[in-house]
């Protein structure tokens, strides 16, 4: 019997795979006709694959462009074997996952086991009462108003001593520079120096390959290949053969967590009082778990590396092709102060904090996140969801929303956020429309940091320099692993301000 069972397989498969291409050829032929709307045709075991393969390069544009022809703002996307996944722009529907029943959306064990190497059971990959043991001791961290005025003097500090002279020497020398580059190495700085209270110096003026940052960075592509893979199965044999990427993946991490171990064990040897970064809290905290600090530190650097230089990058490439934003952004700041702004100053920059809010409508850090149901659960729009299905919710999509953001969505205006009586206020969106620093219980923490970091560095560059473009005609091309960037980066001149 077996040995007729092993025959008949192959002659199964060979009898049944045929005719399955001749009907996808067929269907494929006639899509345009049979399927007139955004929706991908899906076949029996191969799901919409073809159409995925066909779009990888710009998954995140498909899937919006699907998401805002429903009537409501929600699909199923069907992958291989039968493997389904749910994306939604709908409002109700992300305050329902967010907040209603946060209890029923975690981020679920496909999840965290794709992203375990990397995050251990850190913050951001973490569900239960692990994550609210974790939430609970950060939180309090990032309350202080000490950490506050020791993040305002990092990013003073890297902007001052770093960013600012690079720009200059630029602006002499008329060098082309690679602005993404500039503002990943900035905030690498930054974020290393406020967590670890460690100096990676990525942005001194040789832009040198600093080791940590090199191999987080590769870490951290090979991560998010695994994550966006449509055959998970494929990555699970390479693992499990230690060959490929996950060969590659498995020595990076391990460097990784290696030398982030290596600066917890130097700061255990620090007096608690010589330092206020986050680690040296945490293990002042009595929270001396070299597996579970690391954990931690390794999610808040992953968070606020590479967020916050997206944000910039795309802010930049608006404000030059708005001359006219451009300069009520300078206008604000020259009113705001006289020198380098303080934080209270930079707090009140509501026109630049409503031009980077609007930038980030456009083009979100972080463009979709993905939650897994707990349980059985119907969304508010009608949507049947199933026990372990995951669903995501789209933030480039719901910021290309007609019916929340008028006919005029694809216009740059900061004005969309702002009133104005004897001067400007600023009107935040409600958080389930504008998701981008998520929403609910795990709402970003360091959205006011994230704020503040910005704002400096937009006080700072742009009253002093005009950051031009090289290619001035040209759209860049929205890329996106864990956050967006522009493809191939973007290469600027710098010009100088006669009047700053």
């Amino acid at each position: 019997m077996q040995l007729e069972f092993q025959f008949s397989t192959p002659l199964f498969l060979c009898t049944i795979i045929p005719p399955l291409l001749i009907l996808i050829l067929t269907r494929l032929r006639n899509s345009h006709v049979s399927n007139p709307t955004k929706l991908p045709t899906s076949y029996p075991i191969f799901g919409s694959i073809f159409i995925i393969l066909k779009n990888k390069d710009r998954r995140v544009q498909w899937i919006s462009e699907i998401i805002t022809s429903t009537p409501n703002l929600t699909f199923t996307l069907h992958r291989p074997f039968g493997y389904r996944q749910i994306f939604t722009a709908n409002a109700a529907n992300v305050q329902h996952m967010l907040k209603s029943h946060f209890h029923n959306y975690h981020k679920g064990d496909t999840f965290r086991t794709t992203l375990q190497d990397f995050l251990g059971d850190g913050i951001f990959n973490a569900d239960g009462e692990n994550w609210k043991f974790q939430r609970q001791v950060s939180s309090h961290q990032f309350n202080t108003k000490s950490l506050r005025k020791f993040v305002e003097h990092v990013v003073d500090k890297e902007l001052s001593d770093r960013l600012i002279p690079i720009l200059k020497s630029a602006a002499a020398n008329k060098t082309v520079l690679d602005f993404q580059d500039i503002l990943q190495r900035f905030t690498f700085d930054n974020i290393c120096k406020i967590a670890f209270g460690y100096d990676p110096a990525y942005l001194l003026p040789s832009l040198p390959e600093a080791k940590f940052a090199v191999v987080f960075d590769y870490a951290l592509k090979l991560i998010s290949e695994r994550f966006n893979s449509n055959i998970p199965f494929i990555w699970k044999i390479k693992r499990a053969l230690d060959i490929g990427s996950e060969r590659d993946l498995k020595i990076s991490v391990k460097e990784v967590r290696e030398f982030a171990k290596q600066i917890i064990r130097e700061k255990k040897q620090e007096s608690p009082i010589e330092s206020v970064d986050l680690l040296s809290r945490f293990l002042t905290g009595g929270h001396s778990d070299e597996d579970f600090v690391t954990d931690i530190v390794i999610s808040f650097i992953l968070a606020g590396r590479d967020t916050t230089s997206a944000a910039l990058t795309w802010f930049f490439w608006l404000i030059y092709n708005h001359p006219e934003i451009e300069n009520e952004i300078i206008k604000e700041i020259k009113e705001s102060t006289s020198s380098e702004p303080v934080y209270d100053e930079v707090k009140n920059m509501v026109y630049t904090q409503a031009s980077l809010s609007e930038s980030m409508r456009l083009y979100p850090p972080v463009p979709l996140s993905t939650k897994s149901a707990v349980n059985d659960d119907v969304l508010p729009d009608g949507t049947v969801v199933r026990k372990g299905t995951r669903i995501s919710y789209h933030p480039y999509a719901m910021g290309r929303v007609e019916g929340v953001w008028g006919a005029d969505w694809a216009e740059f205006r900061p004005g969309r956020w702002l009133e104005r009586a004897e001067k400007w206020s600023f009107v935040g969106r409600d958080p389930f429309t504008y998701p981008v620093f998520q929403a609910g219980p795990r709402v970003c923490l360091g959205k006011e940091m994230a704020y503040l970091q910005m704002k400096r560095v937009v006080a700072g560059v742009v009253r002093q320099f005009r950051v031009v473009p090289v290619e001035e005609s040209l759209e860049p091309v929205y890329v996106s692993d864990f956050t967006s960037k522009m493809k191939g980066g973007f290469k600027v001149m710098i010009e100088e301000r006669i009047d700053a």
